[in-house]
C-alpha cells in the first residue's frame, strides 16, 4: 500500500515546499501491484546504499526518489531524464503527467471499474474520471457488446 499525503510544489520565490493535497479524495491509500513493489524495493535498495556512501551529507525527508544527498529531485532534471528514457526506448516524445493519463486509460481499457479509477487518480467524482478518458469509452462500448452476445448464447444453450 501507498499512501499519498503530501504534494510537493514548487512556490514562486520560496523553492519546493511540501504542500496539502488539493482536495480531501487526493488525499489516499493506493494498492500497488506486485512488479511496482518490487521495482520500489529495488529503489528502496538503491536509496540505502546512497545513503551509506553520502553519510553526514545525507538529507533525510522522507521522499521515495531523491537525489544522491537525500533532498527532493529537481522536476528539470526528471523530465530531462523522463525524455531520454523514451528517445533511447525508440518511444514518441510525451509529457511526464501523461504517463497517468495512460495509466488510467490502461485501467479501463483492462476493465477496471471507473470508480475504482476515479478512486486511484484521486478524482472527486466520477464524471470527471469519465470525461478525462472518455477516448476509452468505444473500446468499452464494444466489449460491451461482445460480452452481451456471449450472454444471450450462453443462455440459449
Amino acid at each position: 500500500l501507498l499512501t499519498v499525503a503530501y504534494a510537493l510544489q514548487r512556490v514562486k520565490g520560496r523553492g519546493l515546499e511540501l504542500v496539502e493535497p488539493k482536495s480531501e479524495s487526493s488525499r489516499r491509500t493506493l494498492r500497488l501491484s506486485q512488479g511496482a513493489l518490487a521495482a520500489l524495493k529495488e529503489h528502496r535498495l538503491q536509496q540505502l546504499q546512497a545513503r551509506l556512501a553520502a553519510g553526514s551529507q545525507w538529507q533525510e525527508a522522507g521522499f521515495v526518489f531523491t537525489t544522491g544527498k537525500g533532498t527532493p529531485l529537481d522536476h528539470h532534471g526528471v523530465i530531462t531524464e523522463f525524455k531520454r528514457v523514451l528517445a533511447k526506448a525508440g518511444l514518441r516524445a510525451q509529457r511526464f503527467h501523461d504517463l497517468r493519463h495512460a495509466h488510467a486509460s490502461l485501467l479501463l481499457a483492462e476493465g477496471v471499474h471507473p470508480r475504482v479509477v476515479m478512486e486511484m487518480m484521486g478524482h472527486s467524482q466520477i464524471s470527471l474520471t469519465m470525461n478525462t478518458y472518455s477516448h476509452v469509452v468505444p473500446a468499452l462500448q464494444d466489449d460491451a457488446a461482445d460480452r452481451i452476445d456471449a450472454a444471450l448464447t450462453r443462455n440459449q444453450t
